[in-house]
């Protein structure tokens, strides 16, 4: 759980940024396309490996596209449900934010008690890439849409904090299940990962441009399968 409240302070540290200051002009837009490419390249290069060894490659696509759409899907509909341009969005908003939050502490859970040492620390680093510009973009929308900045910081403080309750879940649901039930979570988790890093380097891709968003998002898959070959060989 030490990780989960690491990565949970630092969300909640983007979303005092971001209720204070506003998201300023220098705002990382590169280090948040690399680390959804992490994020895309970890999912594809290590996770789904790790499942198809139990299930074999056909399942192991099918696991992780199913549990990526499921979660895109249900992304689009909070996301779509608000009618408000303004704080009828916001309740919609922390919903997408808790369960990102939840799904990111179940992910890193999963992959500390099923996966291989290389892993379970670059799982870790690819999620906190992304935690502190999620919460510095979620502290400007909340602070311009509600009267009071500690309004504000609660609401979001509250939606980051469903990362300790997924990281919760996933280590009393870890070792009830046996090895071959393991890739169910590793599933989701791999699914989760690619759909949040897709869906991280699109935003940026809008916000800054094909260039900018996709080099360093390529870089970061690039890095993915750096450390899924460097662990290969240091864990043979």
């Amino acid at each position: 759980m030490g990780i989960a409240w690491l990565l949970t302070l630092l969300g909640i540290g983007g979303v005092a940024a971001g209720v204070w200051v506003g998201q300023p002009r220098t705002f990382p837009h590169l280090i948040a396309a690399a680390g959804a490419g992490l994020l895309m390249g970890i999912a594809g290069f290590s996770l789904a490996p790790e499942i198809a060894e139990i299930t074999g490659w056909g399942w192991a696509v099918v696991l992780v596209v199913t549990a990526a759409s499921t979660v895109a899907l249900l992304d689009w509909m909070l996301v779509h449900s608000g009618h408000s341009p303004r704080q009828g969005v916001i309740g919609p908003l922390l919903a997408v934010t808790a369960i990102h939050s939840f799904l990111d502490g179940w992910s890193i859970a999963t992959v500390q008690l099923a996966a291989p040492l290389g892993l379970r620390v670059a799982v870790p680093v690819a999620i906190g890439l992304h935690k502190a510009p999620e919460g510095i973009a979620l502290g400007g929308i909340l602070r311009a849409a509600l009267r009071g900045r500690v309004a504000a910081l609660g609401w979001a403080a509250l939606a980051e904090g469903a990362t300790l309750a997924g990281g919760a879940f996933g280590l009393v649901i870890g070792p009830r299940l046996g090895a071959g039930w393991m890739m169910y979570p590793l599933g989701i988790a791999a699914g989760w990962l690619f759909y949040l890093g897709y869906h991280a380097a699109h935003e940026e891709w809008k916000r800054c441009g094909a260039r900018v968003a996709f080099l360093p998002a390529a870089a970061g898959v690039m890095g993915a399968a750096v450390i899924q070959r460097g662990a290969e060989i240091w864990f043979r």
